[in-house]
């Protein structure tokens, strides 16, 4: 497949996609709804190969974990797609209106991005969710999707797009690219594609940020910090952190880094550090975190040393680093230096230290009494995301609807002319216009 090709033909094809009926492409998520359902057998046979194959080659189990299709999962993407059916259209909002004179009226009006390519890692039912957003946001998309889900992705891809197709959107919505050269293809692709958006590791998203000219929206790190206040509710904070931690180990939204106020660090360590055991979690730390729980715990509650600088360190493993801070200034001053702008949590019964800590810290999601792995677009109420962006252009957090969307200006007039306003004849009123 020449994917330069194609998504040329796609670019050509996204204004009719864009004006596809709120009502068609409704009709099309609940069709692929049916659909996944009705071929569940077929989906799942196809997983059961990716799935031997990958024992056979020794993926960890973290990777493991996310390539497996089950039924569990064919839930919740059916969910997905449903509650995406429900949500308000997002395509043709006036954001905006205003006279700028008698007879010369502005509007800016919400459109769809065009072309999105989502480059993603070993998740069928990010295929899902992916198309799913795009579809309902009126987007055309070119999705590539990890080698170790091959035969997951290809049944999934094959009946979305018919499903799609047979709702009433054009042939060109969707597009598959499988080969991994295919890759470095869509990234030339700058005068057709409007939006890149990775999802992987920090070295291949890096890769894409450098080798492409297509705006990218998306992060490279999921460093993500809770900070126990003194203030905490221990056994809350217990429950939380382990939470955060083993839930989805392998997420971009899972702790790696827990601070705990120093002041009360001798009470509250050694019961975070014991849940965190009793979990399977591996703890690493300072000196000074390693002194505490000897002295708490013997050598009960290994604790492996670790330097300064390391806790940048994104495990996405039982792994966490643990650090004692003094009070929620300098917490808040460490994830801004070693955190990745993603998701970080405050454990604390006092709502003003939360408040300040929320607001200084410097992130797409910032929460007090609540684990990190609530990132998410579907938990966020979005039907689902693309993915987590820390940037601040654009769109910022899980992307969902909103995020797959720009605006443009409309302006209807009577035959005005910018002569008259510049040389005195005419002059602009500016009313806001309900």
């Amino acid at each position: 497949m020449n994917v330069r090709e194609e998504a040329h033909k796609m670019k050509l094809a996204s204004p009719e996609m864009a004006q596809c009926s709120e009502e068609v492409r409704n009709r099309a998520l609940l069709d692929i709804a049916d659909s996944l359902q009705a071929h569940r057998d077929e989906i799942f046979e196809a997983n059961h190969i990716d799935l031997a194959r990958a024992k056979e080659e020794g993926i960890s189990d973290s990777v493991y974990k996310r390539l497996k299709f089950d039924e569990g999962k064919l839930k919740g993407v059916v969910e997905g797609l449903k509650q995406l059916s429900e949500l308000a259209d997002p395509v043709g909002k006036v954001q905006f209106a205003r006279e700028l004179d008698e007879g010369l009226v502005l509007k800016r009006i919400t459109c769809p991005i065009g072309v999105i390519g989502v480059i993603f890692e070993a998740r069928p039912d990010a295929l899902v969710q992916i198309s799913s957003l795009c579809i309902k946001s009126g987007n055309c998309a070119i999705l590539k999707g990890g080698k170790e889900t091959t035969e997951t992705n290809r049944v999934l891809f094959e009946l979305i797009k018919a499903a799609a197709v047979s709702a009433g959107l054009p042939e060109g919505c969707l597009l598959q690219v499988t080969a991994h050269n295919e890759i470095d293809e869509l990234l030339e692709c700058d005068r057709d594609v409007d939006l890149l958006i990775p999802r992987g590791s920090n070295k291949f998203v890096r890769y894409i940020m450098d080798h492409t000219r297509i705006p990218v929206m998306g992060h490279a790190d999921g460093i993500c910090h809770i900070y126990v206040d003194k203030d905490a509710d221990l056994e809350k904070a217990a429950r939380i952190v382990v939470d955060a931690k083993i839930q989805y180990t392998a997420a971009c939204n899972a702790v790696e880094t827990l601070l705990v106020d120093r002041s009360v660090a001798k009470e509250a360590l050694p019961k975070l550090a014991q849940a965190l055991k009793d979990a399977g979690v591996k703890l690493r730390g300072n000196e000074e975190v390693m002194t505490i729980l000897s002295a708490a715990s013997g050598d009960s509650i290994p604790c492996e040393s670790m330097t300064e600088e390391e806790y940048r360190t994104e495990y996405l493993s039982l792994t966490i680093s643990v650090k004692l801070v003094d009070g929620v200034e300098e917490a808040a001053d460490h994830i801004n230096r070693y955190g990745s702008h993603h998701t970080d949590a405050i454990i604390t019964e006092n709502d003003e230290t939360a408040e300040y800590f929320m607001d200084r810290v410097d992130s797409a999601g910032v929460y007090q009494n609540a684990s990190t792995r609530f990132s998410d677009g579907f938990r966020y109420g979005f039907g689902a995301e693309v993915g987590i962006s820390t940037s601040k252009i654009h769109a910022r957090g899980p992307v969902g609807l909103e995020g797959l969307m720009t605006y443009k200006y409309k302006l209807y007039g009577k035959g005005q002319i910018v002569g008259d306003y510049a040389e005195g004849r005419s002059s602009f009123h500016y009313k806001e216009l309900s």
